[in-house]
């Protein structure tokens, strides 16, 4: 038992890369952002992260072979919605002020995409896990996105503490930072 919570932290740590250094590209996107809104951040890289094992979980107990099809997408969708936001951020910050404070923050809409965009490759996770009963599969799930909530909770406080002596210039470091994330979504996923 203790056994399989280490895997699955271990698994969620993992997992939670991708949006580590998204949440690192949004504390640098807004360093004036409040806990609340972290809270939300993080819950929302939390949430998808758990969400994508358990699709893949029950994909692989209902129509397993529409699955695999969908499989050979996943990183050109990656790469897409990542590079979308990162254009967005950089472009954003060429017109803006030098205020790091000012009003521009990641609405919902973003924050979902990056959601998606980064646990999409979670989705595979559900294959891992699939001898699992439905319990076990809810319990592995719910660690995954418990670390990848301390994990991105934590990459925005460092961005955060980043972005306030990038001043300007932290919105084009993110979205290079999620482009790059992007691009070696595809890469990996295409060529290894």
């Amino acid at each position: 038992m203790v056994e399989l919570i280490v895997q699955n932290l271990l698994l969620g740590v993992g997992l939670a890369m991708d949006a580590f250094s998204v949440s690192l590209a949004d504390g640098l996107e807004e360093p004036c952002m409040k806990k609340r809104r972290m809270a939300v951040v993080a819950g929302i890289f939390a949430l998808f992260q758990a969400l994508m094992p358990m699709i893949g979980w029950t994909c692989v107990h209902t129509v397993v072979q529409y699955f695999q099809s969908f499989q050979a997408f996943i990183p050109w969708i990656a790469l897409i919605l990542l590079c979308w936001i990162g254009f967005n951020m950089i472009f954003e910050s060429l017109k803006g002020g030098d205020d790091p404070c000012g009003s521009h923050h990641l609405g919902l809409k973003a924050l979902l995409v990056q959601g998606v965009a980064t646990s999409i490759d979670a989705l595979s996770v559900g294959f891992t896990i699939a001898h699992y009963d439905l319990w076990s599969a809810l319990a592995a799930v719910g660690l995954i996105g418990g670390a990848t909530f301390l994990i991105c909770f934590a990459g925005i406080a460092i961005g955060k503490k980043a972005g306030t002596k990038l001043a300007g210039k932290a919105g084009i470091l993110g979205g290079v930072i999620l482009i790059a994330i992007g691009l070696e979504i595809f890469i990996t996923g295409v060529f290894f």
